[in-house]
């Protein structure tokens, strides 16, 4: 026992003896140390990046401060990126022995950050490097280094918790974006963190209009969590109009997110809400959209090849709430340039909830007609959407909104009843108005349904909606196949329409194809189609009579004579059909002739299907389906003269 104690006291004055040595030693050597991770980390970026890298001096002050003074780094023979006046920060000493530098105060002036882009080259192209080009068998094969989702985001993190530590002091920050005509600045004349908050304001300036915000917030680094909130009156996001054309306004944002722990991925969960907010795109709305009230409680998973938002995550516009679900994965053969792909997957479902608060939270500027309206009832609603881009075929998608108990009270500033009875059409061009006509009895060149011949009728349902008079408005296959033919073709190419929904289209709204007329769209279909606020065959009779069928030529009437000179009940059944089938593109009916007049023989395969649907319906005989011949359809009215028709063709 007193041998034990005797050895712990020769220990500890040992112990005591040493430690003012290393000290003094670790003290001494501080700055060669210091050096040596520095041109370690600064030579390991050099080499990443291309930069060059300097700096005037790099020296310690006191025990732990680190100063360094006129720091720069450019690519070579480019404008400089960045330049430093001086930075002072107090670091972790012993891990500073072990090559890590852990930030624990930071004192910093004088920040430029240039991005310049004149004439094509840029400053800041290597963040963009191509990836490198290497043989495979005789052949040139472009490699893409393996991407870890989640190493990227952790990184990132990292080095955003690692930006502003508990204590800090910004002074006379600046960044810029400047391109050979359009500039926008960043400038942060002071900003202050202590114990981990933050306060300050943001001065922006784009072409020359400035803005004021004021910012503050927390980031906290030990429990990896960061709060802030941006406001100013009226404030617009810079860039996004340079960049798209967009213009996006609100009046506070607030993020606030955790990380938590995850093995082999990162895991975020937070919230993130607007108030004020406005955007204005024309490929969006001809108004700006005005959301007053919007959240997100969000949980978001990053893996090594795949994003996630978690079916626990909550959006909320104005008095509506739903859970949707988010997943993009990144599938295929990874490292070769085409062969990888990405496959999405969406989906929303939302139990029975009151009506109300679906129709009331519409955004201005999306809903135009339907601002104002009060229903009665409940709503539920499902979605979903699975898209493999390697396999675009393999594409689902359903949407169903079901109602119970559903009815309007009252109607917002369109009353979608007017189909029922006369009313006036007006028919564009261009989003130019050229027509106005009565739709009913009161214009001479009307038909009522039962006088248009059945056999047209049929044509027209067979050529574009056969379903018409059994579907709620909306065919969810076709536009699952509108879906994967607009993606194969990258462009909107196919919509999937009803007759339904072209009939809204022409009656309600206008031609413009952009996002706010296709939601609108809807959800008027569906309003007319649950609460049958018009009959299907009135729905019918007014698109027959209102439809576009050539160069200022609107109804079946007007078609009839235009094209063959007759009134629709003396038309032939190769003459519905062709009738039937230039709805989708009546100015171009001419593709389908040759110079003389005659119909094309690609027109023979259409003409034979469409028959063979009216055979199946009782619409026409077997027989008659058989002996279709195109050469029937002769073009003897106004349409003939767009072509050299000879004598004999109308023989």
């Amino acid at each position: 026992m007193m041998r034990d104690r005797r050895k712990m006291r020769i220990f500890s004055a040992v112990l005591l003896a040493v430690l003012p040595v290393a000290a003094g030693i670790l003290f001494a050597c501080r700055g060669v140390l210091l050096r040596n991770v520095a041109e370690r980390r600064v030579s390991g970026m050099e080499k990443r990046t291309g930069l060059d890298i300097g700096y005037r001096s790099l020296r310690f002050d006191g025990f732990g401060g680190i100063v360094i003074e006129d720091l720069s780094a450019f690519p070579a023979g480019r404008d400089t990126l960045l330049g430093l006046r001086s930075l002072k920060a107090d670091v972790d000493i012993w891990k500073l022995v072990r090559g890590k530098i852990d930030v624990e105060r930071v004192e910093l002036d004088g920040l430029r950050v240039n991005f310049l882009k004149k004439d094509g080259m840029s400053n800041y192209d290597f963040l963009f490097a191509r990836p490198q080009e290497t043989e495979e068998g005789g052949r040139v094969s472009r490699k893409i280094p393996e991407t870890d989702y989640a190493d990227e985001a952790e990184w990132l993190l990292d080095a955003m918790f690692a930006l502003l530590p508990a204590d800090a002091k910004l002074t006379d920050v600046e960044v810029c974006e400047q391109t050979d005509s359009n500039r926008v600045k960043l400038r942060v004349p002071e900003l202050f963190v202590h114990d981990h908050r933050f306060e300050n304001k943001v001065i922006f300036e784009e072409d020359g209009h400035v803005q004021h915000w004021k910012t503050e917030g927390e980031i906290n680094s030990p429990e990896r969590r960061l709060a802030f909130s941006v406001c100013a009156p009226d404030l617009t996001v810079p860039y996004i109009g340079r960049r798209f054309g967009a213009e996006v306004k609100f009046d506070t944002l607030r993020c606030r997110f955790v990380q938590e722990e995850g093995r082999e991925e990162v895991r975020l969960s937070g919230q993130a809400e607007v108030s004020g907010l406005e955007v204005s795109h024309w490929r969006l709305s001809p108004e700006a959209v005005k959301l007053d009230r919007g959240a997100l409680d969000f949980r978001v998973r990053v893996e090594s090849d795949a994003f996630q938002l978690d079916s626990t995550s909550a959006v909320r516009f104005n008095m509506l709430e739903f859970h949707p679900f988010l997943r993009m994965e990144k599938k295929g053969r990874k490292g070769v340039a085409g062969l990888s792909s990405w496959h999405f997957t969406a989906s929303v479902r939302k139990p029975w909830f009151p009506a109300g608060e679906l129709f009331g939270s519409l955004p201005k500027g999306l809903f135009g007609h339907l601002e104002g309206i009060q229903v009665e009832g409940s709503l539920a609603y499902s979605g979903y959407l699975d898209i493999d881009f390697s396999q675009l075929d393999s594409l689902k998608f359903d949407s169903r909104l079901e109602s119970r108990g559903f009815r309007v009270s009252r109607f917002g500033k369109s009353d979608l009843r007017k189909m029922t009875g006369e009313f006036e059409y007006t028919a564009y061009e261009d989003g130019v108005p050229v027509r106005t006509f009565p739709v009913g009895p009161s214009w001479n060149h009307f038909l009522p349904l039962d006088s248009i011949p059945p056999m047209m009728q049929a044509a027209v349902l067979q050529s574009e909606d056969g379903a018409f008079f059994y579907h709620q408005g909306f065919l969810p296959d076709a536009l699952r196949e509108a879906m994967i033919y607009d993606l194969k073709k990258r462009r909107f190419a196919r919509g999937g329409s009803t007759i339904s929904m072209q009939l809204v289209k022409n009656v309600f709204l206008n031609r413009n194809k952009n996002l706010a007329r296709k939601m609108e769209e809807a959800l008027i279909v569906w309003l007319i189609e649950t609460c049958h606020l018009t009959s299907k065959q009135r729905m019918y009779e007014v698109y027959l009579n209102i439809a576009e069928w050539g160069p200022m030529v609107y109804g079946i009437r007007e078609a009839a004579d235009f094209y063959f000179a007759k009134s629709p009940s003396r038309l032939s059944l190769e003459e519905c059909i062709f009738l039937a089938s230039i709805i989708p593109r009546p100015k171009h009916f001419m593709w389908s002739f040759t110079e003389e007049g005659r119909l094309k023989d690609s027109q023979e395969g259409h003409f034979r299907l469409v028959g063979q649907r009216m055979a199946a319906k009782g619409v026409i005989t077997e027989a008659q389906a058989e002996g279709i011949d195109i050469s029937r359809v002769v073009l003897k009215g106004e349409a003939g003269k767009f072509f050299h028709v000879s004598e004999s063709v109308g023989r």
